[in-house]
């Protein structure tokens, strides 16, 4: 049976029957974008009728979803989490932002602000251990308040005293908080999402969090991004964020333990994915934490720089699509392979242009924002192609820990390379990134080529981003990897 990939969810193309997860999904999905994007997807596409047993539903002719009741008191929670979550996300990129241009403005070097920034990964890594045992140990709320209470405190100290070494102290702080605050609310939306709408629920955060942050790359523009103003408005969306998410009527969460993998058998088991994920967080850790300092650098306005940072980011959510496509047709490796040369190619232009062309660099942004973002992806499905099932959490929560390793360390790194280069340096450390990734692929994907068997199942491509581990739990892959497992074992 053919599906034709959206987001993370399939559109039927033949009349053979289907799973009922990926229809209730898909419905699900459509009525909930259909009311904001003007019926651009129509409950039209679903052609079948389901065939889960007890639903004797057809799509063809309903017009509505299965369970409707139970999606109507799906949706206010969602709205109020998602909502929390959006100003969250807008708050932590504009803190970035604003970070990034008082650091020009106080002629740190680009060295010094790569360290500062690092230091938000730091914290934000080892946030993923500490956060959990000051849950355990209080509580989700009382664990919530604590930490949102300090992080709504920390972009107004930003503004007291301009000082890199306390800047960096700051930013470890931050990291570490605002972790916890995802693990909060991600464990909170585990709770809405039942099996059934956990991959309507997993797309809607994705996307949530990837509008929010381009939205945050705007908002310098509201105000002197030199004076006191965006570290007050950061505070202030931090404390509004509080509001939806404290109100919520969802029953307080379980305090679990994340399962964990250790990065030597996570590398035994897939190289690929183990340097995928790491290159990636080089690669999108840099490009946040010092794409406004390279806008700036190469002569961009403030409103251009903005837009760049946008377009780039924005892309990098929309490309999903088809990339998810492509990989769920034609091998992951040498689709990496080849995303990883290209998007190398576009950073050597990128370093050239920003020398004698940098008007040029914002539609650059979008071809290589839309290719690089999806490394990361792409890593975690062919990694998750060569697992059992049940290990699904324990490997992305591995990957993820990469990740954050990959984007603590890339800012400092791009930062000793744009002092000695220029701006334009941090395209060239892009280039040679994506250039060691590619050649890496291409060595392991040949030498498996003959030694390595077909995977058994293959997972669905998933839109990624960095997170914490909770919001892994809401990763279909890991529910649809199950049924797909015990299929096989009735067979």
């Amino acid at each position: 049976m053919a599906f034709k990939r959206v987001g993370t969810l399939a559109v039927v193309e033949s009349n053979q029957p289907i799973k009922y997860d990926y229809v209730l999904t898909f419905c699900d999905y459509l009525k909930m974008t259909s009311r904001s994007l003007g019926q651009l997807l129509s409950n039209n596409w679903v052609r079948n009728v389901c065939h889960h047993p007890g639903c004797a539903t057809d799509h063809r002719r309903d017009k509505t979803i299965p369970g409707n009741d139970a999606v109507n008191k799906l949706m206010w929670p969602l709205a109020s989490l998602l909502s929390g979550v959006s100003m969250l996300v807008v708050g932590v990129a504009l803190l970035t932002v604003a970070i990034g241009a008082q650091a020009g403005s106080a002629k740190y070097s680009a060295l010094v602000t790569g360290i500062i920034m690092s230091a938000y990964f730091a914290g934000f890594v080892y946030g993923t251990y500490a956060c959990p045992k000051l849950i355990r140990k209080v509580g989700y709320i009382r664990a919530f308040a604590v930490m949102a209470s300090v992080a709504s405190a920390l972009p107004v100290l930003h503004a007291l005293w301009t000082n890199p070494w306390f800047w960096g102290v700051l930013r470890f702080v931050t990291g570490l908080c605002i972790v916890g605050l995802y693990m909060v609310i991600e464990s909170w939306l585990n709770v809405v999402a039942s099996s059934e709408s956990r991959g309507k629920v997993f797309a809607s955060y994705m996307a949530v969090s990837g509008v929010s942050t381009a939205i945050g790359q705007w908002l310098i523009l509201a105000s002197d991004r030199y004076g006191f103003v965006p570290f007050a408005l950061v505070s202030i969306l931090f404390s509004f964020a509080l509001i939806p998410t404290t109100l919520t009527t969802i029953r307080e969460p379980q305090p679990t333990n994340a399962p964990s993998m250790s990065l030597v058998r996570l590398f035994t088991i897939s190289p690929i994915g183990a340097i995928a994920s790491l290159g990636s967080g080089l690669l999108n850790g840099t490009f946040f934490s010092l794409g406004y300092v390279f806008g700036t650098g190469v002569g961009f306005s403030d409103s251009r720089t903005a837009t760049f940072m946008a377009v780039t980011i924005l892309s990098g959510a929309a490309f999903q699509w088809p990339v998810g496509h492509l990989s769920d047709r034609y091998d992951r490796r040498w689709l990496l392979f080849w995303i990883c040369v290209v998007t190398a190619g576009l950073a050597g232009i990128g370093f050239y242009l920003a020398r004698e062309y940098e008007n040029l660099l914002i539609f650059l942004g979008v071809l290589y924002g839309g290719l690089s973002f999806a490394v990361y992806g792409l890593s975690v499905a062919h990694t998750n192609d060569l697992i059992e099932p049940s290990k699904v959490l324990e490997t992305t929560g591995g990957l993820l820990l990469l990740y954050g390793i990959g984007a603590t360390v890339g800012p400092t790194l791009a930062g000793g390379l744009m002092d000695l280069m220029g701006p334009e340096g941090l395209m060239l450390f892009f280039s040679i990134v994506l250039s060691l990734l590619a050649g890496a692929v291409w060595r392991f994907a040949s030498k498996q080529k003959h030694s390595q068997a077909p995977p058994v199942h293959r997972a669905d491509y998933v839109m990624m981003d960095a997170s914490s581990q909770a919001v892994l739990q809401m990763d279909p892959r890991g529910e649809q990897a199950d049924l797909d497992f015990d299929h096989r074992a009735q067979k």
